[in-house]
C-alpha cells in the first residue's frame, strides 16, 4: 500500500509540472497564431523513490525550461552530474541555474534566434562570474524554433538530446558526446583547486544543427534517463501517436507515458536497456535499466 501511495504522489508531482507548462500551450492567443509555433508538454521524475520537494523546472538533478520571445520558441533540458554529491555539492543546483539563466536571457531577448550554442555559453559564463559560486557540472540540450524561417536550431553538449519525428520516421536525432563510456561532455564549475581534476568542456564545443520543420513534426527533448532506458523503437511508437497534435492535453498524455515507461524500465533488473547494450559493447557485463532522473519535453510544430 505504501508503494502505491508513493507512486501516486510521484505521478501527481510529475503531472503538476507538465500541466503548468501545458497551460501556456493552450493560451487562446497562441492558438490563434498562424505563424509556426510549438505546442508543448513536460513530464519527469526524480530517480529517488522518496517524495521530494516540488520545484518547477526540476526533476531530481535534471532541470528544464520553456520560453518564447518574439519570433522564437525555446526548449531546454540539463542533467546535473551526480558525482558532485560525494563532495557535499548538490548536483541539481548547477543544472537548475544553468536552465533558469537561459530562460531569463530568452525572456529578456538577450540571445541570437539562430544560435542556441551562444545562449548556453552566455548562461554558463554568467554563472562562472556570479558573485555567489554555483558549483557542479551538467550536460545540456537547447532547441530553438525560429518562427520567421520555420527552422529548428539545436545545441547539445553531452548525452541529453533531441529527436524529431515526421510522418512516422525519425528525421533528426542528436548524437551523444562522450569522452569515454558513461562520461559525457559537460559544462563544469568546480570548487577552487579542483579544476585540473574535473572534466570541463567549453560551451562552444556543443554540437549544433539546423533544419527546416514542417507542420505536425514531433520534437522530443530529453535527458539521458529517457534515452538510456527506452529503445528508439519504443520512443518512436509513442511519438507517432501525437503527430500533428495541437491539443496540449493529449500531448501531455504521451509525455506522461514516455516518462513513466522510462522510469519503470530504469528499475527493471532484467531489461536489456540501451545503456546495458552500450556497456556490453564497452566490455562491461551488465543487465537491466539505469536508475536516473528523467525529463521529457514533448512538442509539436503547428503551422
Amino acid at each position: 500500500m505504501h508503494s502505491l501511495f508513493v507512486t501516486g504522489r510521484l505521478i501527481s508531482r510529475a503531472l503538476f509540472n507538465g500541466i503548468h507548462n501545458f497551460s501556456t500551450a493552450t493560451d487562446p492567443k497562441l492558438q490563434q497564431k498562424t505563424e509556426p509555433h510549438l505546442v508543448s508538454a513536460v513530464c519527469g521524475f526524480s530517480k529517488e523513490r522518496r517524495i521530494q520537494r516540488l520545484v518547477k523546472g526540476q526533476f531530481g538533478d535534471d532541470a528544464w525550461f520553456s520560453a518564447k520571445y518574439k519570433s522564437t520558441d525555446v526548449l531546454g533540458v540539463a542533467d546535473g552530474v551526480g558525482g558532485w554529491r560525494s563532495y557535499g555539492i548538490d548536483p541539481g543546483e548547477f543544472s537548475f541555474h544553468l536552465m533558469k539563466t537561459c530562460e531569463r536571457l530568452v525572456k529578456l531577448g538577450r540571445f541570437a534566434p539562430t544560435n542556441p550554442s551562444e545562449l548556453l555559453a552566455s548562461s554558463y559564463y554568467e554563472l562562472l562570474h556570479n558573485k555567489k559560486a554555483i558549483l557542479g557540472s551538467s550536460t545540456a540540450c537547447v532547441v530553438f524554433l525560429n518562427r520567421e524561417n520555420s527552422t529548428l536550431y539545436t545545441a547539445n553538449i553531452g548525452d541529453s538530446g533531441f529527436m524529431v519525428v515526421r510522418r512516422g520516421r525519425v528525421v533528426r536525432r542528436s548524437e551523444e558526446q562522450q569522452h569515454y563510456f558513461n562520461t559525457p561532455f559537460q559544462l563544469s564549475l568546480p570548487p577552487p583547486g579542483y579544476r585540473a581534476d574535473v572534466l570541463s568542456d567549453r560551451p562552444e564545443s556543443a554540437s549544433s544543427d539546423n533544419f527546416p520543420v514542417e507542420d505536425g513534426d514531433v520534437i522530443l527533448v530529453a535527458t539521458d534517463g529517457v534515452f538510456d532506458n527506452l529503445p528508439q523503437n519504443i520512443i518512436l511508437n509513442e511519438l507517432i501517436k501525437c503527430q500533428g497534435e495541437r491539443c496540449a492535453s493529449r500531448l501531455q498524455m504521451v509525455a506522461n507515458s514516455i516518462a513513466w515507461m522510462a522510469r519503470s524500465l530504469s528499475f527493471d533488473e532484467t531489461f536489456i536497456s540501451p545503456f546495458a547494450e552500450r556497456a556490453f559493447a564497452n566490455g562491461i557485463n551488465t543487465i537491466g535499466g539505469k536508475p536516473d532522473d528523467i525529463t521529457v519535453i514533448l512538442a509539436t510544430v503547428a503551422i
